[in-house]
């Protein structure tokens, strides 16, 4: 089950992100409730940006897992930041850690900067759209 990428020149060479994604015909949908750095327990331990997007975007892949899915099913993805500059500080950390839970698999992407998040501790929460088989 792949998507179809679509990424219209008018806009430029996406980076890091497709602008569309069709999903296939006869795949379900999941929808995947935003996911902070929150581990079993409830409670946020992780303290920056990079390791809170880590454990955000673990969590989000575990759901996904659970319902049957694997990272690239994933067709969208929302994060949400309290901290814009900070995430963009560091582009590298977040990087490796994206590619290590999703490969080279990008999704079309949303990032918006918010005053807060529900958490306690939370600067990141991210939400996903998957497609699965």
């Amino acid at each position: 089950m792949t998507f179809q990428i679509i990424n219209p020149e008018s806009l430029g060479a996406p980076r890091g992100w497709n602008n569309g994604m069709v999903a296939p015909a006869g795949g379900r949908l999941l929808f995947v409730a935003g996911q902070t750095a929150r581990d079993a327990s409830g409670k946020i331990t992780a303290s920056g940006i990079v390791e809170q997007f880590a454990k955000a975007l673990e969590n989000v892949t575990t759901v996904v897992r659970e319902a049957g899915g694997e990272p690239e099913h994933i067709g969208r993805l929302t994060l949400y930041v309290t901290d814009l500059s900070a995430y963009l500080a560091n582009p590298k950390a977040i990087g490796e850690s994206y590619r290590r839970l999703m490969g080279r698999h990008y999704p079309a992407m949303a990032l918006l900067e918010v005053k807060g998040l529900a958490d306690e501790g939370a600067v990141i929460e991210i939400e996903a759209t998957a497609v699965l088989p």
